[in-house]
């Protein structure tokens, strides 16, 4: 019998953070509203579905810094990252 996917245990943050796109432009303003060691649930000011499938998320406005992310879900004006 195949064991069961647990989820990573995820924590409440509703922390301000940018989004920069390919090549460390056009941030974009975000709030982290969950985080976790694998990925993060974030809300934009537009749709989500402008989002590409890859992005850079920083808790600064830097583009030096954050992670690479992989846009796993769309919803609205919420997303579903995957830190890569």
């Amino acid at each position: 019998m195949a064991a069961a996917k647990k989820r990573e245990a995820r924590k409440l943050l509703s922390q301000h953070a940018w989004i920069t796109l390919e090549g460390g432009f056009a941030a974009r303003h975000c709030l982290v509203a969950d985080i976790s060691t694998s990925g993060a649930r974030i809300t934009l000011d537009e749709d989500a579905a402008q989002l590409p499938g890859v992005i850079r998320l920083a808790f600064a406005r830097d583009a030096r810094t954050g992670r690479s992310c992989q846009v796993v879900w769309r919803r609205g004006k919420s997303a579903g990252i995957k830190f890569i």
